[in-house]
């Protein structure tokens, strides 16, 4: 009797790995392509200080500047004679924090907004906020970081609340814009009609509906905020020599642009493979969840 409903079980666990295959075929490309870059961006931001295979912060003036595929330096020296290797890799993990961290600040506190200015039975408070936010959406955001990060100084936490400031108004746009669009369904009626206060209402019917296309506009502003977070470290408003992040190491190389042109840009590729990989994957979650594009600006 136990072999026969071992037997049987067997063909169910078949069928429910089936299953789990096939969603995973349906997936979208940029799902697995983005959602690759992303883990491997990740996983190195994670372990880069046990993967780094010289210090990041000490070398030596005869190693200076040497090129790509020198032994012991794969992808050459900085004018320091640093390992560049070890600089990129343990730069990413400052670099991520300062581009993800301000993005789910702007999502908790953009959201709070939002659903405050939609769901407010008064006028006036939806257009108190709306209005302060739009004096802050009407300036360039890179420059509106810039000065916010160059009032508080540099280092990580004073960009990340830089960067965290300037997204909040984007995404509490998205925010009141999906909230307004529900406010008129049949569900929201009912839960007025029910009796249920606003706050229940917000977290209960709004905030689960809000939260696909909340996502995949969140996920592709990572890649924007990363892109400004290394503008600012290459302005000397992001992290503190001697720590690396890929923004200062763009700094620091662009001197060496006429010497050894190809080291001068080197930075730049881990940044535009961040930027591209939450791109793409913000587009693969917008097809997966049936969500229209809406491209962060």
């Amino acid at each position: 009797m136990e072999g026969s409903v071992a037997t049987l079980s067997r063909p169910r666990r078949r069928l429910a790995l089936g299953r789990q295959a096939a969603r995973l075929r349906g997936l979208p490309t940029e799902v697995y392509v983005g959602g690759g870059i992303v883990l491997f961006l990740l996983f190195i931001a994670v372990f880069g200080p046990l993967l780094a295979p010289d210090s990041p912060t000490s070398g030596s003036i005869t190693h200076r500047l040497w090129n790509i595929g020198m032994v012991g330096h794969p992808l050459g020296t900085d004018g320091q004679g640093r390992d560049i290797v070890s600089r990129l890799i343990v730069g990413a993990r400052p670099t991520l924090i300062a581009g993800i961290v301000p993005v789910v600040i702007a999502a908790l506190f953009g959201t709070c907004l939002g659903m405050v200015a939609a769901l407010s039975s008064r006028r006036w408070i939806r257009s108190a906020v709306m209005r302060t936010l739009d004096v802050v959406y009407a300036f360039p955001a890179i420059l509106l970081a810039i000065a916010i990060g160059a009032a508080l100084g540099p280092g990580v936490g004073n960009a990340i609340i830089s960067l965290s400031i300037v997204l909040i108004a984007p995404v509490a746009r998205i925010v009141e814009g999906e909230v307004l669009r529900l406010r008129s369904d049949d569900f929201m009626e009912a839960a007025r009609a029910s009796g249920a206060g606003m706050p229940r209402i917000a977290v209960r019917q709004v905030l689960p509906n809000i939260a696909p296309p909340l996502l995949v506009y969140c996920t592709s502003l990572v890649g924007l905020a990363i892109v400004y977070a290394a503008g600012l470290s290459f302005l000397g408003l992001g992290v503190v020599a001697p720590q690396a992040d890929w923004g200062s190491m763009l700094n620091e190389l662009r001197q060496t642009i006429y010497e050894r042109p190809v080291l001068s840009v080197l930075p730049t590729i881990p940044i535009f493979a961040a930027a591209v990989g939450f791109n793409l994957l913000g587009d693969g979650l917008g097809k997966l969840l049936s969500v229209s594009d809406r491209s962060p600006s």
